[in-house]
């Protein structure tokens, strides 16, 4: 199995309509391309920016190219993120989970 981290930073103003968005749009993308296990949104405020972190589990690397595209590292943004979010960040990390209860 392997999770795919993501890390978005919003102003923290927006943080409730972002969180919706990450519930109605992305989750449901997430869950609709064969191979993904689960997905989990972590939100932090920290002051004036909201992180959010985006933990998805897949079966594999193959399963993740099927959403992600041939470069499983770039991030995949939606359309809708240039209303959200502070910057881009271009890359996501990749770990094998080896451990789990």
């Amino acid at each position: 199995m392997v999770v795919r981290i993501w890390h978005g930073r919003v102003p923290t103003m927006k943080a409730p309509r972002y969180r919706e968005f990450l519930n109605l749009r992305a989750i449901p993308d997430y869950r609709s391309v064969p191979g993904n296990i689960s997905v989990h949104i972590l939100e932090r405020q920290d002051g004036p920016v909201t992180h959010f972190i985006t933990m998805t589990f897949w079966d594999s690397i193959t399963a993740i190219q099927e959403f992600a595209g041939a470069d499983v590292q770039a991030a995949k943004y939606y359309p809708e993120d240039r209303d959200f979010l502070v910057e881009y960040e271009p890359h996501v990390v990749h770990y094998e989970v080896v451990g789990s209860a």
